[in-house]
């Protein structure tokens, strides 16, 4: 308002100064019009680009697909196109996507905490509460429900629309802009005593002077109307200076411009932020603990072989003829229908069959169904399930209850499918491949452990089925209490899954070692199969593998005391059959030791949640999850997570790069109008020039450094502790350095220009103006770079900021050129472009020279 307020009083002195005289009266304020346009300009389409990535972002985010079937054939679709009638499949960790009505499933519960304060689980069956409502998270068993109302339609929907309309002008800022407005407005204080001192300079300068004994004195005279307007005007333009020169909108339309900037190209990289926050926090990062399946690991699974008794299946069958037919069936039976995932009929090529589920699932389905000739169909047609255990991360087995149609009064079947030395200690016998019963002592027991170490030490998961026949007043007994027999089971094969791991990744492990960070892989898989696997990634290198402590059960560390925990939590690498708790464990005791610690995760929303940085997996996490984390790895890829660490260090390097870029300018400014002032009681630079360098060369500046990509040199660094200062010790460092030559140039050309060059006063002044601006856009090159003294590294892998450098030139050459009475300024011939590019050069070697001298880091 101050600056449209000087602009308006220039065209009001200038109408009675010039008459109807239009080019002189534009000049005059409608310079500062312009610069207030463009100010206007750039922040709209800053706030437009932004909010045009964030409606990007939450388009991505609903990108959510789920099973259902419409029309008779399941299929998957977008959780947001879901309609009224369609028929919904859900599981553990699943959002539920609209209100509905329970068809059928087993052991459901659901969290209705997003809509009640209510934190109990609420189980949902067909008899006593067939209801469930939108957002409700799926914590236990799995089901199909029947849609009935969707969007603002249903509950949730219209308790999210209100709420939307109550919150939609809070917009809350990020630590990152908090910090960075706090400087904004400390260099704003500084100004306004500026501006006070060169006020009382200006009035003592105009209105004392020496009288006929040399005495100073204030003097008196006439005045004219227009007086004390020039006075007004004069007070307002250096009001409009100090704006100009400290505005911190500046900063804060860097900090957006750089984050909207990160966000697109974040996404490109298979990187979805959904805390702004997450930016800040990356650079800080010094342990990430990490999940082994489809992150490390390809998450594409197959069944590597499968034993029957102790002998692999193809050494005892040639054919699944010679395996006993009885056998064959129990296994189908603990395959198909010891299971949440289904199948639909038409688009597999095993046996017509496309199967849905988890990696695992999908494996030992498509391996039963090639193999063992699998009718998933018939087999639920002619049994129907009693009750289910569903599998979770504590027991980490499933069971399920199974009776024959056909046999209303004959045995029940209770099968169990999990950890393969879980199942083995619930095992009396166990099946050979004859189908004969044979009693599991001692010894043959610890042949089955043997088997079961050297499968997971080849880096296969090893999954186990037992089974058990009850009778019917037992079954009736178990159902009662909702759980299912465990002891005295008949074990009926080993299955070795292979998930190879994934090539990139032990590059990008490498690299997260050389920026400083340490990383934890923490599974449920067995022990041996996780050391494999991190030995494979480079997560157990040379040395770890022998070290007391670096491969840890997660019970066992789990039982430790909290003083034996701290002790220990530094030493792991690995933590193998872990739980959602043991996670939860070791994340508050690395907070507890100070570390910065990011998780990645499918399904632990907990632990994402208490860590720094969430990481949630896109692919084949869960939706609970991906709402609990901060960053969605699209792609699941480790080296993405790597990317996000590159990232989140190259944001915070980018607004450092300007802060320093902006210190300069901002410095430099003050200090040479002051000292002209005080000494001449001239400015050398008018307000008109200020609003140029600041909200043209300034912004273009801005956009410049804001599209430095993320270098391979932000991977050696170590990471920055979060409460380090937002300018460093270094950055005081090179903007002095480029201050001081700026400054003494710029003075000397103020003095000793017009006798040394032969230039008129209006010359020398377009010569400093245009000295000035080569100088900043020089050092947008030196900015570059805050430590290495060679800036031009790279830079042409870079085309977005040559070419912004290049408009930067364009425009203030077209300033002097062809524009000069808009900032009253002179043509300058070659000698003089020619002096002013080689005094901007200058500022080159200072930088270089400046970058050998070391300074002590300062506190945070």
């Amino acid at each position: 308002m101050i600056l449209l307020g000087c602009a308006a009083l220039s065209l009001v002195i200038g109408i009675k100064d010039h008459g109807g005289a239009f080019k002189e009266i534009w000049y005059n304020g409608g310079s500062i019009f312009v610069a207030v346009l463009v100010l206007v300009a750039f922040s709209a389409i800053g706030n437009y680009w932004q909010n045009r990535q964030l409606d990007m972002l939450s388009r991505a985010s609903n990108n959510i697909q789920i099973d259902i079937i419409r029309g008779g054939q399941r299929r998957k679709i977008l959780i947001f196109d879901v309609v009224v009638g369609d028929i919904v499949y859900l599981k553990m960790g699943d959002k539920v996507p609209a209100d509905g009505l329970f068809l059928d499933g087993h052991s459901l519960q659901v969290d209705k905490s997003s809509m009640a304060e209510d934190r109990n689980h609420v189980e949902v069956n067909l008899r006593q509460n067939p209801f469930l409502a939108s957002s409700a998270k799926v914590i236990n068993g799995f089901a199909r429900m029947l849609v009935t109302s969707v969007g603002t339609n249903t509950a949730y929907g219209q308790m999210i629309y209100q709420m939307n309309l109550m919150s939609r002008n809070k917009k809350e800022k990020t630590p990152l802009q908090r910090r960075v407005r706090k400087l904004a407005w400390s260099i704003r204080k500084v100004s306004d005593l500026v501006l006070v001192v060169l006020l009382v300079v200006n009035y003592f300068t105009r209105n004392t002077g020496d009288d006929r004994d040399g005495n100073i004195g204030c003097y008196g005279c006439k005045t004219k109307a227009n007086d004390p307007l020039n006075a007004i005007k004069g007070i307002v333009a250096g009001a409009a200076l100090v704006i100009s020169t400290a505005s911190p909108e500046g900063l804060l339309f860097v900090v957006k411009l750089t984050l909207t900037y990160a966000m697109k190209r974040m996404m490109a990289e298979n990187l979805m932020v959904w805390q702004p926050s997450a930016y800040e926090k990356m650079r800080s990062i010094t342990t990430i603990c990490t999940n082994k399946t489809g992150t490390l690991t390809l998450n594409q699974m197959k069944v590597k072989n499968f034993w029957l008794g102790q002998k692999p299946m193809d050494e005892v069958a040639s054919s699944i003829s010679s395996i006993s037919p009885r056998l064959v069936e129990l296994i189908l039976q603990g395959v198909a229908l010891n299971t949440m995932e289904d199948a639909s009929k038409g688009s597999s090529r095993l046996m017509g069959f496309e199967f849905f589920g988890s990696p695992t699932e999908k494996a030992l389905l498509s391996w039963a169904a090639l193999e063992l000739k699998m009718d998933m169909e018939k087999l639920k047609q002619n049994y129907s399930i009693l009750f289910v255990e569903t599998f979770n991360s504590h027991k980490k087995r499933s069971g399920v209850m199974i009776k024959n149609k056909d046999n209303n009064t004959g045995a029940l079947h209770v099968h169990w499918k999990g950890a393969a030395e879980m199942i083995l200690a619930m095992c009396s016998s166990y099946y050979d491949a004859s189908g004969n019963t044979k009693d599991m002592n001692g010894e043959e027991r610890m042949k089955f452990e043997l088997m079961i170490d050297e499968m997971a030490t080849s880096g296969l998961r090893c999954v186990a089925f037992a089974h058990k026949r009850v009778s019917q007043e037992e079954g009736e007994d178990l159902k009662e209490k909702k759980r299912l027999k465990e002891e005295s089971l008949t074990l009926l094969g080993l299955a070795g899954i292979e998930d190879p791991c994934r090539s990139e990744v032990k590059e990008a492990v490498e690299h997260c070692f050389c920026a400083g960070m340490k990383i934890k892989m923490i599974t449920g898989d067995h022990i041996s199969t996780a050391r494999a696997i991190a030995i494979e990634c480079g997560i157990l290198q040379s040395g770890d593998e022998d070290r007391e402590g670096s491969v840890m059960e997660g019970e066992v560390f789990r039982n430790y005391t909290l003083k034996e925990r701290m002790e220990k939590v530094d030493n792991i690498c690995v933590l193998a059959r872990s739980s959602p708790l043991d996670k939860l464990l070791m994340v508050q005791c690395l907070k507890l030791k100070g570390q910065v610690v990011a998780v990645s995760g499918i399904n632990d929303s907990l632990v994402l949640k208490e860590a720094h940085v969430g990481l949630s997996a896109g692919s084949h996490g869960t939706q609970v999850a991906k709402e609990s984390s901060d960053i969605v790895i699209l792609d699941d890829n480790y080296t993405t997570i790597a990317m996000a660490l590159r990232w989140g260090r190259c944001v915070y390097n980018n607004i450092q790069k300007f802060i320093q870029f902006q210190l300069t300018i901002t410095i430099a400014t003050v200090v040479i109008n002051l000292v002209a002032t005080i000494s001449t009681s001239t400015v050398p630079l008018t307000t008109a020039e200020l609003l140029w360098v600041n909200l043209i060369i300034g912004m273009l500046g801005a956009l410049a450094l804001a599209t430095e990509p993320p270098t391979s040199e932000l991977m050696e660094q170590s990471p920055v502790g979060p409460m380090e200062r937002l300018i460093t010790s270094i950055m005081w460092r090179n903007v002095l350095a480029q201050v001081l030559y700026q400054i003494g140039v710029l003075l000397i050309l103020q003095f000793k220009g017009e006798s040394f060059f032969g230039l008129t006063e209006a010359r020398n002044s377009t010569l400093i103006f245009n000295t000035f601006i080569l100088c900043q856009i020089f050092n947008v090159f030196n900015a570059r770079k805050l430590e290495k003294k060679n800036v031009f590294k790279d830079v042409c892998k870079n085309w977005k900021f040559l070419g912004i450098v290049g408009i930067m030139i364009l425009l203030q050459v077209i300033m002097e050129e062809f524009l000069k009475q808009f900032g009253d300024t002179e043509k300058l011939n070659w000698f003089a472009w020619g002096t002013c590019i080689a005094i901007a050069a200058g500022s080159w070697p200072i930088g270089a020279i400046v970058k050998c001298i070391s300074v002590p880091e300062l506190q945070s």
